[in-house]
C-alpha cells in the first residue's frame, strides 16, 4: 500500500501543484491509515473494506482527535481511493459511503482597527514591523509571506506577486505604510546578506541569513498579541484585513481576489463577521 501512497503524493505534487505543507498533511494521514491497517492484518489495497475505514475513524475518535482533524483524515482517504479507482488500481471504492463529521461553524477571530493600529504603533524590530505591515496590508497567508521572493515585490508600483493554494499566483496591491516598512527592512537585509556572505532569493531573512519560517512568524504574532491580551495568529491578521475591507464598503468579489479564494462562498464568511461586529458595537453603545 505504501507504494500506492508514494505514487499518489507524487501525482498531487506534479499534477495539482499542492503546497508542501498540504502534501505533508496528506502523506501523514495516509501513512497513519496504512499503519492502522497493518495492525488489523490488512496489507493489500484489494482487501480494504468500508468496515476497516470505519474502524480507523473510531480509532481516531478514541484518541480524542478533533472533528476538524478527523474530517481532514477522511478527506485524505477519500481522495486516495478516488485516485486508485481512476487509475484502475482498484475496482471498488470502500470510502464512497463514508460521511464527513459535521463541523461546528465558528467565526474566526478578528481584531478591531484600533487594536491593529495599537499593535502597529508598538516598538518592534524592523523585520517584524515589515512582516506585520505586509500581513495586514495584503491579507497574506503565512506560507505566502515566508515564500515571497525579492523579484515578486514592486515597491514603486506598490504591488507584490504571491503564490497561494494550488500554486495559483495572484497580484496583490500593498499600501504606502507597508512599502515604507519594507524599504527600511531592505537596508537591514542587505547587511544580513553581506555579513553572512550569502545570496538569497527570499525577501524575509533571519539574522543568520536563512529564510524565515512559518513558526518564526507564528511566534512573533502570538507574542505581540499578548500586548492587547489576545491569543492571535498570522491568520487573525488575514481575517482582520478581509473584515475591515468589507466593513469599509469593499466589493465581496474584490476581497475574494485579494485573498486568493477559489470560491466566493469562502469569502462570504467575512460578511457574517462584519454583521456580528456591527451588532456587538450597537449593543455595547446602547447598554
Amino acid at each position: 500500500m505504501l507504494h500506492y501512497i508514494i505514487n499518489y503524493i507524487e501525482y498531487l505534487n506534479a499534477q495539482r501543484g499542492l503546497a508542501e505543507n498540504t502534501l505533508l498533511a496528506y502523506r501523514s494521514d495516509l501513512y497513519s491509515f496504512a499503519d492502522f491497517l497493518s495492525t488489523v492484518k490488512i496489507e493489500n489495497i484489494e482487501d480494504i473494506q468500508r468496515i476497516h475505514i470505519n474502524m480507523y475513524i473510531k480509532n481516531l475518535h478514541d484518541k480524542k482527535y478533533t472533528p476538524a482533524s478527523i474530517s481532514r483524515e477522511i478527506a485524505s482517504i477519500k481522495g486516495f481511493f478516488k485516485w486508485l479507482n481512476i487509475n484502475e488500481y482498484l475496482c471498488h471504492n470502500p470510502s464512497l459511503a463514508i460521511e464527513q463529521p459535521k463541523l461546528p461553524k465558528r467565526l474566526p477571530k478578528v481584531l478591531s482597527m484600533k487594536e491593529i493600529t495599537n499593535l502597529l504603533n508598538e516598538n518592534m524590530s524592523i523585520l517584524h514591523k515589515a512582516i506585520f505591515e505586509l500581513l495586514y496590508a495584503a491579507g497574506l497567508r503565512v506560507s505566502e509571506l515566508t515564500d515571497i521572493q525579492l523579484s515578486n515585490v514592486n515597491l514603486s508600483l506598490k504591488y507584490l506577486k504571491c503564490r497561494g493554494k494550488g500554486s495559483k499566483e495572484r497580484i496583490v496591491p500593498i499600501g504606502t505604510k507597508a512599502c515604507t516598512a519594507i524599504k527600511k527592512y531592505l537596508k537591514d537585509r542587505d547587511f544580513i546578506v553581506k555579513k553572512n556572505n550569502i545570496s538569497s532569493k527570499y525577501l524575509f531573512l533571519k539574522d543568520d541569513g536563512h529564510k524565515i519560517t512559518r513558526q518564526d512568524v507564528y511566534t512573533f504574532i502570538h507574542n505581540i498579541g499578548k500586548i492587547i491580551n489576545k491569543d492571535i495568529s498570522p491568520h487573525t491578521i488575514r481575517h482582520s484585513f478581509a473584515t475591515h475591507l468589507l466593513e469599509n464598503g469593499a466589493d465581496l468579489r474584490i476581497v475574494q481576489e485579494l485573498l486568493g479564494h477559489s470560491d466566493v462562498s469562502t469569502t462570504q464568511l467575512y460578511t457574517h463577521i462584519s454583521k456580528k461586529r456591527l451588532k456587538d458595537i450597537y449593543f455595547a453603545i446602547n447598554k
